[in-house]
């Protein structure tokens, strides 16, 4: 077993985890979590290719064991984040990396490669959008109702998905065999969601999502200048980030590598070695 690094480093006063392994002087990738998540999803998945390249997995602010400032100290919005994570990568010292984006992460990443896009070396998606084509409307239209009109007939919408229902739903929804799927990963999140004052840093990070969906128009010119190598792995199943919103990227990205798996939307949990499997074969071939 390759040993796996947990790590506390303070970024801008403020306290950022990370889990980091294999040899520092061996390409990088920077592993991005989404909601309602954290470093934890990517547990298994680190070790997985560690053997072989510099593995960096941080919990954004907010989130798992990182700081979880309040709404006064700090303005969680998408960019904020980018900016911490922008801190990390450059207190590690890594100006060169690939990225493994997943919901959340993914608005972070775009953030990254648009700011330096020399950094990157490729990108990995997993249910990570960058076009509105993969948004699931019975998911996303109560978010963006929130998000344009915050108040009393909005919020209980969103709310609703910080519920023990609603993180275990995104767990085991479109996996055919959920005895794969361990109960530590939505329990976890849940303990996490449900510190004081996290319910209020979710909903404002609700309310700055629509920010992401305006800046897909400079990820795509990103996209069409850089011509980023990028593998997309994606649940089939997946009733948050549905199967369009991998094969949007081919309209700017006409090699990008698509695979679609028989899993949700947190496809780690139930493929983790067809993941990996992409993921190595996809790093060898453009990392050389």
């Amino acid at each position: 077993m390759i040993p796996v690094r947990h790590l506390t480093v303070s970024i801008d006063g403020l306290n950022v985890f990370y889990r980091e392994a294999g040899p520092r002087e061996a390409p990088a990738i920077v592993l991005l979590h989404g909601f309602p998540s954290s470093s934890h999803m990517f547990r298994n998945l680190i070790p997985a290719l560690a053997d072989r390249y510099h593995v960096i997995a941080p919990d954004h602010v907010g989130f798992g064991y990182s700081s979880a400032p309040s709404l006064q100290e700090f303005p969680y919005t998408f960019a904020a984040l980018t900016d911490v994570t922008t801190g990390l990568l450059g207190h590690l010292g890594l100006d060169r990396y690939a990225l493994y984006v997943q919901n959340y992460g993914a608005p972070i990443g775009w953030q990254l490669a648009t700011r330096f896009p020399d950094r990157i070396t490729a990108i990995v998606t997993q249910s990570g959008n960058a076009y509105v084509d993969g948004f699931v409307d019975t998911f996303w239209n109560g978010l963006f109702a929130y998000a344009a009109a915050p108040g009393p007939a909005t919020e209980p919408a969103v709310r609703a998905a910080l519920t023990p229902e609603s993180v275990r739903w995104q767990y085991l929804n479109g996996v055919p065999d959920p005895s794969l799927v361990s109960p530590d990963t939505w329990t976890l999140d849940q303990v996490l969601l449900d510190r004081p004052g996290n319910a209020e840093i979710q909903l404002q990070l609700f309310h700055d999502y629509p920010a992401n969906v305006d800046l897909y128009p400079s990820v795509h010119e990103y996209f069409r200048t850089s011509q980023v190598p990028l593998l997309a792995v994606w649940g089939a199943n997946d009733e948050i980030f549905g199967p369009d919103g991998a094969r949007a990227f081919r309209r700017d990205l006409p090699d990008a590598e698509i695979h679609f798996l028989d899993a949700g939307h947190f496809a780690l949990e139930s493929h983790l070695d067809a993941i990996t499997g992409y993921i190595r074969g996809f790093l060898g071939r453009v990392l050389t």
